[in-house]
């Protein structure tokens, strides 16, 4: 209730917040019509008067400020809000030398505002003391059961403030619990893009690296190339991290084919593509260079291949090794295979072949 929002004012419905508050005032007519025929002194009909202006003035500043509040409804709040709630109770309570039972009038309003405006705790207490009271007086003030209907509005509107409080507090949980878990899933999908991209660069240049260690001595020139490759692709693997953590990356599918062939090739491994890279769809071939980029890293890294095909047809790609297959094993690479593949709707069968090799494949 302390903070505004700023935003919130560009919210349509705060242009009817005053509206919204005045339309309830109207239950404020049996204490107008008992200060009218009230019969006590002249001082406390005055006082009832000022009173009841005062009550009015209350509930709606304090109903607006409410609605423009960005605080989480039921969470603790700052002073203003209890000076409203006490302002609220002590104008009832001046009004009741005038108006008798009629004050009863005052406690649905208190009740909202308690409800909606201060802590879980004090939703509770209000209700409590307001039904104790109106019953009380109901029950046994001389003619107090011309107030009956006063009571049951207040029993009422007891179980309405508390189920609507209780779902707005549980929405704005979800709200939050939803929150939580859209952060976690993205910084899951930020840490896959990364171990993606960083696991295949890596392996690349560690494979570059040592053959141009190899070459140094009997083909400079050679290595040199080497070299200037690894200079690129540790360029290429900064700033695609940087991308990634501003989701910004796209790779297209046959810039990562022409960048496997490469990484391949300087390993001694042959590749072979069938079929065009077009016939996948935009969203299909996002997913499919991000299983292409893991596919190859394996290979690099445990395969001991000398040939890989893949073949891309409308809806399918596979990936397929003539090397020492997997064994059984599955790290983290292929669980993020598995987990785009499924958040892109598609199917992935990863498994060993029997004249040797390992196969994934992809289908729509």
């Amino acid at each position: 209730m302390t903070g505004e929002n700023p935003d919130v004012a560009k919210n349509p419905w705060e242009r009817f917040a005053s509206v919204m508050a005045l339309i309830w005032l109207v239950f404020l007519i049996y204490p107008v019509v008992a200060l009218v025929r009230s019969e006590a002194a002249v001082g406390w009909i005055i006082a009832g008067w000022i009173a009841l202006a005062l009550f009015i003035a209350l509930y709606v500043v304090g109903a607006i400020r409410g609605l423009r509040s960005d605080m989480p409804l039921g969470s603790p709040v700052g002073p203003a809000p209890w000076l409203f709630f006490a302002g609220l109770i002590a104008s009832a309570l001046v009004s009741i030398p005038a108006e008798g039972g009629a004050a009863l009038s005052f406690l649905p309003f208190i009740m909202s505002f308690a409800s909606y405006g201060l802590t879980r705790l004090w939703h509770w207490i209000t209700i409590g003391a307001a039904l104790t009271v109106a019953a009380m007086y109901v029950f046994l003030a001389p003619g107090g059961m011309g107030y009956v209907t006063i009571l049951i509005i207040i029993a009422l509107l007891a179980v309405v403030n508390t189920v609507s409080t209780t779902l707005v507090i549980r929405s704005a949980e979800a709200e939050r619990l939803g929150l939580e878990l859209a952060t976690s899933e993205g910084r899951e999908a930020v840490a896959r893009d990364v171990h993606d991209l960083i696991g295949h660069s890596l392996t690349v240049v560690g494979l570059k690296s040592q053959l141009a260690r190899r070459l140094i001595d009997s083909d400079p020139e050679r290595a040199k190339a080497e070299l200037a490759d690894i200079e690129a692709l540790t360029a290429e693997a900064i700033a695609g991290v940087r991308a990634t953590v501003s989701g910004a990356r796209t790779v297209t599918l046959d810039e990562q084919l022409a960048a496997s062939g490469d990484a391949l090739r300087a390993a001694g491994v042959e590749l072979a593509v069938d079929g065009d890279p077009a016939a996948l769809s935009p969203a299909q071939a996002l997913t499919a260079t991000w299983i292409l980029r893991e596919a190859t890293t394996n290979v690099l890294r445990h395969a001991e291949a000398s040939r890989v095909r893949v073949r891309v047809a409308a809806g399918h790609l596979s990936f397929t090794d003539d090397g020492r297959g997997r064994g059984g094993r599955e790290g983290n690479g292929v669980r993020g295979m598995r987990e785009r593949a499924a958040a892109a709707g598609a199917q992935l069968r990863l498994e060993d072949e029997p004249a040797g090799g390992t196969v994934v494949e992809v289908t729509w």
